[in-house]
């Protein structure tokens, strides 16, 4: 019969192996599960301009073809020293527009017109939204939009990712003249001044995760604009919802 002493070191012994086999399993799926968390992060930015490949030689190659990154600063300068890998949206918005460093994907079509896809980061009713929005090269037409979330409530907030909902920013504006109103998500009883083209129906149910898009899609589109304005060669300034 075993003593206690022997069933206590054989228990820590067992414990160690598999610990080390566990880690050894972790690291060695590390590299498959960062590609696969980058595959999905260039479908979603893909769908944000109505691409919806889903095959990863297909996601691969329309992305290369297709899609520059580049990270920018608030003043509208192109920051060629950063990489957009190694840029987390979380921590970005956490900060004044004024400190982020903001990536920026420019997406060329066929026909050679651009689209430019902006990431975006936000908070739902029970945790993190996120999603791109792309905008046409007049830098105020909704060309798509891509939405998902983390745990919002089955057929209610939850429906942000589904296409219904991302298939009604197509062709909204974000300008009114040369004021930036953003895309509202609202109610559609609700009463506002702005006009149809500057809003989207909420989700029916999911009032705070639709506020959460409206916020996010404010606070993450509005510090673009700079660059926008200084690629488009506009000399007027712009005057911006709630300055």
């Amino acid at each position: 019969m075993h003593s206690n002493r022997y069933t206590f070191l054989f228990a820590i012994g067992l414990s160690v192996i598999t610990a080390m086999v566990l880690v050894v399993i972790s690291e060695g799926l590390k590299p498959l599960q960062e590609a696969n968390v980058a595959l999905d992060k260039k479908k979603n930015i893909l769908q944000s301009v109505r691409i919806y490949e889903t095959e990863r030689e297909a996601v691969e190659n329309a992305y290369d073809k297709s899609v520059e990154e580049l990270v920018i600063d608030s003043e509208g300068e192109i920051l060629t020293n950063e990489v957009v890998s190694n840029i987390e949206m979380k921590n970005e918005v956490a900060k004044t527009p004024a400190e982020r460093k903001m990536p920026l994907y420019v997406y060329t079509k066929e026909d050679g017109k651009k689209c430019y896809i902006i990431p975006m980061q936000g908070v739902g009713l029970w945790g993190p939204i996120w999603g791109y929005i792309s905008l046409e090269s007049d830098f105020n037409t909704v060309y798509g939009a891509y939405f998902d979330h983390k745990t919002e409530t089955p057929g209610l907030g939850a429906e942000i990712s589904e296409r219904f909902f991302q298939d009604r920013f197509t062709a909204k504006k974000i300008m009114d003249g040369q004021t930036f109103v953003s895309v509202n998500v609202i109610k559609s009883s609700a009463k506002v001044e702005y006009s149809d083209e500057h809003r989207v129906d909420a989700i029916s149910g999911g009032t705070i995760t639709s506020d959460g898009v409206d916020e996010m899609i404010d606070n993450c589109v509005k510090p673009y604009l700079t660059y926008f304005k200084k690629i488009a060669g506009a000399s007027p300034q712009l005057s911006l919802k709630g300055n």
